[in-house]
């Protein structure tokens, strides 16, 4: 608790799903929380309910794809608070659909969205994460190290994440920022059965179920949460979980071959 109290954190795509689980867990630690969203009644619904727990939050309606939002996201956040002392890259989005039908145009979207996003706000919030030596959390997917069929360009959205967040750790540790990648895989959600059921509609039935079909445990967005905490106050470079896909991981990277056919039995039971 003492590591956190009175630090700042600012939260892209924090009104929902696993942004919002993030917020609260800074929320209970006493971290002052600047919450950003596109979608303004959900975005302040949110910061109410942190209100309520008795948590200081700054909700920021923002649009992070767009440079002027992202300035004044920071701007918002420095005056409002002093100081960043962790910033997590939330947004994102996935897909479905067979490979050969998506248009470089949906793969520009998610580059956008799931990548260019985190590349905006961490330029903008640098400095000052520099000042307080603090945390930039980038939360990728199983995706940004591997990928399955038919999740469209989702998977090449996300694996310069995982260069990216190489790259700031690499150049960033002399200034004593610690960077953190989070490869989790698909996240509990009350929608998850029907989230895909109409861009998989001619797709076999597993690529309509999360992560594809593949066989992982949904994981609970605040049990998730608080393991991110934890791995910032430990400063580890990633957080994979569940933590046995590394191993499919080093396979795929020793051999593609079996890697590719250790994927294909992962997600072709319900085809």
């Amino acid at each position: 608790m003492a590591f956190w109290r009175d630090k700042v954190a600012v939260v892209t795509g924090g009104s929902a799903g696993l942004g919002r689980a993030i917020a609260a867990a800074f929320a209970e630690h006493k971290v002052r929380v600047a919450l950003c969203a596109r979608d303004a009644e959900r975005l302040e619904a949110t910061a109410e309910e942190l209100r309520q727990r008795g948590a200081e939050v700054l909700p920021i309606l923002a649009d992070v794809t767009k440079q002027e939002d992202v300035d004044s996201l920071v701007a918002g956040a420095i005056e409002r608070f002093g100081r960043i002392d962790v910033l997590v890259n939330n947004v994102g989005r996935s897909m479905r659909g067979r490979i050969l039908d998506v248009r470089p145009e949906d793969f520009r979207d998610l580059l956008e969205t799931n990548f260019l996003t985190a590349v905006r706000v961490t330029r903008a919030a640098a400095p000052h994460l520099a000042a307080t030596k603090g945390h930039i959390v980038n939360i990728g997917s199983l995706a940004a190290k591997t990928t399955g069929r038919y999740l469209g360009a989702y998977p090449a959205s996300k694996f310069p994440l995982a260069t990216y967040s190489q790259q700031l750790r690499l150049e960033l540790a002399p200034e004593g920022i610690h960077v953190l990648l989070v490869c989790p895989g698909p996240i509990a959600r009350d929608d998850a059965d029907a989230r895909y059921a109409e861009q998989a509609a001619d797709l076999p039935e597993s690529a309509r179920r999360p992560g594809g079909g593949a066989k992982v445990k949904a994981i609970a967005p605040d049990d998730l949460a608080r393991r991110i905490l934890e791995a910032c106050r430990r400063r580890q470079p990633e957080l994979i979980v569940p933590a046995n896909a590394r191993l499919l991981f080093a396979i795929a990277q020793l051999s593609p071959a079996w890697g590719d056919w250790l994927l294909t039995r992962m997600t072709k039971g319900s085809d």
